[in-house]
């Protein structure tokens, strides 16, 4: 589904908000992206001494919607 939002332009390349994002993230391990099409959002999953943490990303605008730590 990302994908096909991506073509129709409705949202931006994975790999855009990564760049945004990982920084934020010193220090954990990317364990990768989820996508919901339904709300245009991306949760990127993230573990760090063994605690999981999610960043929740709106996918059109590449804003930062929630972060859990």
């Amino acid at each position: 589904m990302a994908r096909k939002d991506l073509r129709a332009g409705n949202v931006r390349p994975l790999r855009e908000i990564e760049r945004r994002v990982l920084p934020m993230m010193a220090g954990a391990q990317y364990l990768g992206p989820e996508y919901d099409p339904a709300a245009y959002t991306y949760r990127l999953k993230f573990i760090r001494d063994g605690r999981v943490m999610f960043v929740d990303v709106d996918a059109r605008s590449g804003e930062v919607l929630r972060q859990s730590r």
